[in-house]
């Protein structure tokens, strides 16, 4: 599809593309939409959050978020959850509390600059008059280390401390951050979101996008999207998400975009992500924001004591891969939609960018799997499977 075919679908109607696959584009009046993020709302409706705007890093970039009432078949108006017109507001992530209040969390960057992130915590509110309605307050900077950039939801502790998984973006003095140095860590906040602190996961660099799934009797798995674009990395707690080891390679390989992980209700650990890496595609580009056209004398940050970060490797195909031994091996990957998965231009306008990246899925109560993901940049594409997916999808092996 051309970027006008996909804006003209872009209406949030669901159609069903195979027995027991729905899917949708999501409504939205921006030209460059991604970074999608689904959750479930206590009276089933889902919500997904994402950002909009022309090109990622510059400042009219926004968060914004969609509705499914539960039984609905259209998905419902994109409404604004942010609006600072000196930041780039990027990868939201929305929780309910333990006492049922709903809050966003989001972050907040100059330009293309990552490591002076910081993250934007506010609360939501429904409509009650109208299920598909959502706004949000102005909300307020967490008391974190500049350079702190989410992407997984909060975890709550046994003793009721929330967890917010971070990846940090480490300040080099007269560089620009290029991920070089970029390591895993969880804010801890033990009042309800009104403190943070820092703990960082040992010998992480490289290592991003901690996605946390909880395996029972204390203990977590943590998955990692990596700069060097190897392989998915995994680390362990055996003590309710207190300590992490250092993480480890996984059997899946990592192009240095997004991941997610949950836990099924079958007990597999189900894993969406591009399963491809630097080693299967010569594609490159130069770092992230090389298209923003800004005036920036600084050099590169030296990847000394770091990493070399791999940029431009295909994001495609997206796939589900299912786990029985708790994330340590992934046999079965199940494809959701295949493509060149080109993405060496963030222009979303001109055709360019194939990619189909950042997806999210979670498991309704019933079965359901909910996906939604980057198509091209230029939508967001929602594909809901069925009660039954694993035996009723090919794989890819």
């Amino acid at each position: 599809m051309d970027p006008e075919a996909i804006a003209t679908a872009m209406t949030g109607d669901l159609r069903e593309t195979a027995p027991s696959r729905h899917e949708a584009f999501l409504p939205s009046s921006k030209i460059q939409n991604h970074a999608a993020f689904l959750s479930q709302l206590p009276d089933g409706a889902l919500i997904c959050a994402w950002f909009g705007g022309t090109l990622e890093g510059k400042s009219d970039i926004s968060v914004h978020a969609s509705i499914l009432p539960e039984g609905a078949i259209t998905w419902g108006p994109a409404q604004p959850l942010s609006g600072d017109p000196h930041r780039s507001e990027q990868n939201p992530v929305i929780f309910t509390a333990p006492d049922g209040g709903m809050w966003l969390f989001h972050t907040a960057q100059p330009s293309g600059n990552q490591d002076e992130c910081q993250i934007r915590m506010a609360r939501l509110t429904r409509d009650p008059a109208d299920p598909t309605l959502i706004s949000s307050q102005e909300g307020r900077f967490l008391d974190l280390p500049l350079g702190c950039f989410i992407r997984a939801p909060v975890v709550v502790r046994a003793d009721g401390a929330w967890l917010l998984p971070i990846f940090r973006c480490i300040q080099r003095p007269g560089q620009k951050w290029n991920g070089s140095h970029d390591v895993a860590a969880v804010g801890v906040s033990t009042d309800g979101g009104e403190t943070w602190a820092l703990e960082e996961v040992p010998d992480s660099i490289g290592s991003v996008h901690m996605s946390p799934v909880a395996l029972g009797e204390g203990r977590y798995a943590a998955f990692y999207r990596r700069r060097q674009a190897d392989f998915v990395h995994r680390s362990e707690s055996l003590d309710g998400g207190r300590r992490w080891s250092a993480p480890e390679l996984t059997d899946v390989p990592n192009n240095n975009s997004s991941i997610a992980a949950i836990r099924l209700a079958s007990g597999e650990v189900a894993m969406i992500c591009n399963p491809s890496s630097a080693a299967t595609s010569s594609d490159r580009r130069a770092s992230l924001y090389d298209e923003l056209g800004e005036d920036d004398a600084r050099p590169d940050a030296d990847p000394t004591g770091g990493c070399v970060p791999v940029w431009g490797v295909p994001r495609a195909p997206v796939a589900v891969c299912l786990s029985t031994d708790g994330g340590r091996s992934f046999p079965r990957r199940i494809v959701i939609e295949d493509g060149p998965g080109t993405c060496t231009s963030n222009d979303s306008t001109d055709g360019r960018n194939k990619e189909m990246s950042y997806p999210w899925l979670l498991e309704g109560p019933d079965g359901t799997l909910h996906i939604a993901y980057t198509y091209h940049r230029r939508a967001i594409k929602y594909v809901r499977l069925a009660p039954g997916w694993q035996h009723a999808t090919g794989g890819l092996s």
